[in-house]
């Protein structure tokens, strides 16, 4: 999560409410982008939408103070960043606890408002999964990608993967035939999954970022796969999965990102093997497969295409 510290000025005194307010409102601009709105510093979470973000979203949140020093936190559930501001240091150690208090007042309301998007989206998530029809073998994602639905499901032409937390449906991800993807806004990701198959002691289970991933390992190995979704979830997710499946063998299957610096999904997946004591293993390019691949769906698709070239 991104910290940001005072992007606005402070100011070296005491602020008349208006003032702090405005102030305030110049903290969270420097942060989101241009608000219609003067925030409201009574001490209570507030939440708002983000400039750019979807209509009707309210992924922003803030809290502000007005009494002793001016000072406020805010944040974005979407970015994953948070911010602090106030109008001036504190001059004393009375001043100073007091602002460590605040700080303590916000991460208790924030963890308090994450928990209830979380309930909130893993309600509808259910409502949503028990609507819905078993995947259709011949949605376009999954012709595209070479896998079967592996359990997936469809409400429309949307397919719907599970996320999985202590055993509950707890988010969806939603993938169109075109292959964009979203999650359920609200819904817990970190340290959740989508399963694939069955876990069981005397098979190794891999764990790996996208379904598409999942799938074809499951359909090359035969094994459990359980799909973190993104790579900085590895560790998360396999943290839960070792917690819940001590004695069982971790394969992390990472993707490569070749073209991308850094190679997050390399270097997330050997941190996060480490960290569980697990395996990793990476697509064995051949010769001559394009860089642009990454993961072991692309290497599936590419050399089925390879196959019926002349």
């Amino acid at each position: 999560m991104t910290n940001l510290k005072n992007p606005a000025p402070a100011g070296t005194g005491s602020l008349m409410p208006e003032k702090a307010e405005w102030a305030f409102k110049d903290a969270l601009e420097a942060a989101f982008g241009r608000l219609d709105f003067v925030p409201m510093m009574d001490g209570h979470f507030h939440r708002f939408r983000v400039p750019e973000d979807k209509s009707g979203t309210r992924n922003g949140w803030y809290v502000g103070f007005l009494d002793n020093i001016a000072s406020g936190a805010f944040g974005s559930w979407k970015l994953g960043q948070t911010g602090t501001w106030s109008s001036r240091k504190p001059t004393d150690p009375i001043e100073a606890e007091l602002i460590q208090q605040r700080i303590e007042q916000v991460k208790a309301q924030r963890q308090a408002e994450q928990q209830y998007r979380h309930q909130q989206a893993a309600e509808k998530a259910r409502g949503i999964w028990q609507r819905a029809v078993p995947a259709h073998p011949s949605h376009a994602y999954l012709v595209t990608k070479k896998v079967s639905a592996y359990g997936l499901r469809q409400r429309g032409n949307t397919l719907l993967v599970p996320l999985i937390h202590n055993g509950q449906l707890v988010n969806q991800q939603f993938i169109q035939p075109d292959g964009c993807k979203r999650f359920l806004s609200g819904g817990q990701v970190k340290g959740c999954y989508s399963p694939l198959g069955q876990i069981q002691t005397d098979k190794p289970l891999y764990l790996c970022e996208g379904w598409a991933t999942g799938a074809t390992l499951h359909q090359h190995t035969g094994c459990p796969v359980a799909c973190a979704m993104n790579a900085g979830n590895l560790l998360p997710a396999g943290v839960h999965l070792k917690a819940r499946y001590p004695n069982l063998e971790l394969i992390v299957a990472g993707d490569d990102d070749r073209l991308t610096e850094g190679n997050p999904g390399r270097t997330k997946a050997i941190e996060a093997a480490a960290s569980l004591g697990a395996l990793v293993l990476f697509p064995d390019w051949p010769e001559g497969a394009p860089e642009h691949l990454t993961d072991f769906n692309d290497l599936l698709c590419w050399q089925k295409a390879q196959e019926v070239q002349p």
